[in-house]
This record gives structure tokens, sequence and C-alpha cells, in this order.
């Protein structure tokens, strides 16, 4: 392996801390309690070495949206000083079948107070058998539907909203730019940041993938086990695959972030070309040396602090442009 090929030391460090789970029998009950673990090791103080330390000039706290027949829980974001009808920025955090919001305070933390911001992350259901990657998607579009529907009341402009995901998040919020373009919803940016953004036959058919894929943070093992429980028997994976959308004209100007060293990078590639060819603004940057899922380990990718910049750049530009 090449250095260029060569992951941080740090997440090399923590990947031979663990052993990876056998994820091809990975049964109902030992996901649950997988991810009920591993939230909360995300969650904790301890986890911040890795995670990242909150910005300081950004309140932090659990709230919850009303949707029709249920309650979604978010982890809102918002400038200690007060402001009036801030810009929103829907967040949606990466894990597929684990993740939480807390995971993202560090760049989270940092829009709300530097862009400034309404920063609203998603604390979407997770998949699992029975919970499909249109459900927690579902999530998503209503929390940004309910935000901009009562934007008064959460202090935002409605005008000035955009979605940001990262990973599998970044899918849900690729899902969400089409379903606002279809609902007349105009966003004024989409940021996906290591995007996984194809869950049909043809996601592994790519070179990253290959070369890739036993990466410290995202294996082929987990990626088999996401498209699994992602779409239910029977059910065309083409609706929840933004590679696959019949039309990406019109959409959100798009930011796509790509780190390197990620079975998923030529996803984000490809998925940048399609929006380009739409028609759509669009702008592709890629991190040489970064590993999937860096922008929850900042204190073990460099990388991510150069990413964190842009993103804030790229938003200040379309939301307050």
């Amino acid at each position: 392996m090449s250095e260029v090929d060569r992951p941080p030391l740090g997440v090399r460090l923590l990947r031979s801390l663990g052993k990876e789970p056998d994820w091809s029998a990975m049964t109902a009950e030992r996901l649950e309690a997988l991810a009920a673990a591993e939230n909360r090791k995300r969650a904790s103080t301890v986890a911040r070495v890795i995670t990242g330390r909150r910005d300081r000039g950004a309140a932090i706290r659990w709230r919850e949206v009303g949707v029709p027949g249920r309650t979604i829980r978010v982890r809102e974001y918002r400038p200690k000083r007060r402001q009036a009808e801030l810009p929103l920025v829907v967040h949606v955090h990466g894990g597929a079948f684990v993740g939480t919001a807390v995971q993202s305070d560090w760049v989270n933390s940092h829009l709300a107070a530097r862009l400034p911001a309404v920063v609203v992350s998603v604390e979407h259901r997770l998949l699992a058998p029975g919970t499909s990657l249109a459900a927690a998607a579902d999530d998503v579009w209503e929390v940004l539907r309910h935000l901009v529907g009562h934007a008064a009341d959460w202090g935002v402009d409605p005008e000035r909203a955009a979605v940001f995901g990262e990973s599998a998040g970044a899918m849900m919020s690729a899902l969400a730019a089409l379903r606002a373009r279809a609902a007349g919803l105009r966003l004024r940016a989409q940021v996906l940041v290591n995007p996984a953004v194809d869950v049909t036959d043809k996601m592994f058919d790519h070179e990253s993938v290959t070369r890739y894929a036993n990466s410290p943070t995202l294996t082929v093992g987990q990626m088999e086990l996401f498209a699994r429980l992602a779409v239910p028997a029977g059910a065309d994976a083409r609706e929840v695959s933004p590679l696959h959308a019949d039309d990406l004209s019109g959409l959100a100007p798009a930011l796509v972030v790509v780190p390197t060293l990620d079975p998923v990078a030529d996803h984000g590639r490809a998925y940048a070309e399609l929006l380009h060819a739409a028609g759509t603004p669009v702008r592709r940057t890629e991190l040489r040396g970064a590993t999937h899922a860096f922008l929850s380990m900042p204190s073990l990718v460099p990388q991510a602090k150069a990413a964190r910049a842009e993103i804030t750049a790229f938003l200040r530009e379309r939301l307050h442009g």
C-alpha cells in the first residue's frame, strides 16, 4: 500500500483496537444491541477525543418534531447570540444501522455559530429488519417540511434552507432535495459528504469499492448489510438510489465532498457528474488521504478541518449571499 493509499495513523490504530463483527451473520437482536452500544459510545464525553469538541458559540439541545402519526427527535444547534430569522440547515448523520446526531456536534455546532444558522440534525430511524431506508428518508423529509412550514416557531427563514448529510445521511439528503423539488420547496443548497447514493445491484460495480473493500471505516461487509436492510424484498431500489434518479435537473446547488480512501468514493464522483450533466450547479472536492466518515473523526483525520471550512464557506455563500 502506497503512502497515498494509507489511512491516517489514528484511524489505523482505532481499527486495530476492535474486531469487526460478522456482518453476514448479523441477527436482528445482535444488530439492535450493537447499535445501542455503539451509540452510547459515540454520545459519551470520552468519544469527543475522536469526534471533536463543540463550538462554544452554539447552544445545543434535544427537541421533538411532531409529524403525522409520530414524533421525531432532533438535535438543535443555535448560535448563542440571538438573531432573528436565521437560515436553516437540516443535517442527517451517517451510519445507516448505527449512528446518532451527537457524533456530529463538532461540525454542526461550528456551522450554527459561524454561518450563523439554525442547524437541526435528524435522529432518524436506523436501518433494521422491518425499518428500511425509505422509512429513514421519510423522517428526514417530514422534519424538513415541518421546519419550513413552521419557520416562525423555529426562528428560521423558510426561504433560506439547505440540507447536509454524511454517508447514508447524504443519500437521505439527496432524496430530500429531490422531494423538495417535486413539492415546490426551494432549497438553497445541498451538501453531500462521502455520499453512498446507490443501493441497487450496481452499487458494488465501482473501482473504489474493489480497491478499498477493507477500508478501516467502511467495509464491503458493512455495505452488503446496508443493502440488505435498505430495500425490502420486492421494493424498487432505484426509488431510494439518487444515482439512478430519472431527472436531476433543477435541484439545489450541490457540494459533493469525496474522501479518496473510501469504497463509495466513486458513488460521489458519479453523482456529481450526473448533477453537472443535468444542469444542476455542483462543486466536487476530493480529499486525498481521507477515509469514509472522516468528518465525524476530526481528531484522527486532519482533512476534516479543511472540509468543514469549505462546507461553511459554501453554505455561507448560498444562505447569506
